[in-house]
C-alpha cells in the first residue's frame, strides 16, 4: 500500500474520498490493485456513505452524521388519579398522581441514555407538562416548549364523567364519541377525529422541518398518539393499549415527508414501577 499523508480533512491523500451533499467526507483506504474497482468510484462511495448515515442514525448514533429524517420520540404522559378512576379527561387539566411521577422519573432516566436529543416539546395540559419537565431535568434539556397542538382530543360533554356515567347522562355525546365517522364532532365543543388528526399531524410535520436530521421528544396523550400512528401507518392499528409513559418513535423523512413507525408501546423502563393495567385512556377510548 502506498505511503499516506493526511489531508486537512483527516483523510490520507491516497485514499478514496467521497463527499455527500453536506460536504462531510468518508475515507476508505484503497490499495493500488483496487484503484480500478468500480466499487471505489465516487458515486458508489457517496451511496455507501448515505446508507451508512441512515443505519447509524437509526441505531441512535447520530454523532457526526447528517440524517435524512427527523426522529420524534413520543411519550404518553404519566398516570393521573383520573386515569386510575377511569374518568374521561380530554382538555380538563388533571395532574399526575404519585405513580405517574414515578413513571415520569423512570422514562426520563431511560431517555437520558439516548444520544443527541436537542429539544423537548409537550402538550400544555398539566399531566403532560409535568411529565415533560421531569424528563427534561433528567436529560439536561434547558426548557420544555409547551404547545396546545399536542393536547388530547377535546371530548365535549363527556369530560369529567366516567365512561359508564357518560352513556347514561350524555347519551348524544356518547353516541358521537362512539361514531365511526371521522368528521363527527362531539356535542359540547368536542373535536372530531379528523380535526384532532389535522391538528397534531400538521404540528409534528412543522417540528420535523424545524429539526431536520435531529432527535426530539414530544410528550402528549393517548388520542394524539393513535392519530400520529395512523398518519405513519394508515392501514394498521397500534397493538393494544398505549400505556402511560410508553416510548414511541416515528421517523419523518425530510425529503418526501414520509413517516415510519420505528418503535411503539415500549414500557421496558417501567420494570419495578407500579402500572395500573386498567387505567383509562390510551386505547380507542382516548381520554
Amino acid at each position: 500500500m502506498k505511503n499516506r499523508t493526511a489531508t486537512p480533512g483527516g483523510c490520507p491523500r491516497s485514499d478514496a474520498i467521497a463527499a455527500n451533499a453536506t460536504g462531510r467526507r468518508l475515507c476508505i483506504v484503497r490499495s493500488t490493485n483496487l484503484a480500478s474497482n468500480p466499487l471505489f468510484e465516487p458515486a458508489n462511495l457517496i451511496g455507501a456513505y448515505r446508507i451508512h448515515c441512515r443505519k447509524m442514525a437509526a441505531s441512535g448514533d447520530c454523532s457526526g452524521l447528517t440524517a435524512t429524517f427527523t426522529e420524534v420520540i413520543l411519550v404518553r404522559h404519566g398516570e393521573t388519579s383520573w386515569n386510575a378512576s377511569r374518568i374521561i379527561q380530554g382538555h380538563i387539566d388533571s395532574e399526575l398522581n404519585d405513580i405517574g411521577r414515578q413513571q415520569a422519573v423512570a422514562v426520563g432516566s431511560h431517555l437520558s441514555k439516548e444520544k443527541n436529543i436537542v429539544a423537548i416539546y409537550s402538550s400544555d395540559l398539566k399531566r403532560a407538562a409535568e411529565t415533560a419537565r421531569i424528563i427534561a431535568s433528567t436529560c439536561n434539556l434547558p426548557e420544555v416548549i409547551l404547545d396546545p397542538s399536542l393536547r388530547e382530543r377535546h371530548l365535549g360533554d363527556l369530560q369529567g364523567l366516567t365512561l359508564r356515567d357518560a352513556e347514561k347522562q350524555k347519551p348524544i355525546a356518547y353516541k358521537h364519541f362512539l361514531s365511526a365517522k371521522r368528521d363527527q364532532e362531539i356535542s359540547g365543543g368536542g373535536e372530531s377525529l379528523a380535526q384532532l388528526h389535522e391538528r397534531c399531524t400538521s404540528f409534528l410535520m412543522n417540528l420535523s422541518r424545524k429539526h431536520k436530521g435531529e432527535r426530539i421528544i414530544a410528550v402528549t396523550h393517548g388520542g394524539v398518539l393513535r392519530e400520529l400512528y395512523k398518519r405513519a401507518s394508515p392501514t394498521m392499528l397500534p397493538n393494544g393499549k398505549i400505556k402511560n409513559t410508553s416510548i414511541n418513535v416515528i421517523h419523518i423523512n425530510e425529503n418526501d415527508d414520509k413517516w415510519a413507525v420505528k418503535r411503539w408501546g415500549d414500557v421496558g423502563h417501567l420494570q419495578g414501577v407500579v402500572v395500573k393495567e386498567d387505567a383509562f385512556g390510551g386505547d380507542g377510548t382516548s381520554g
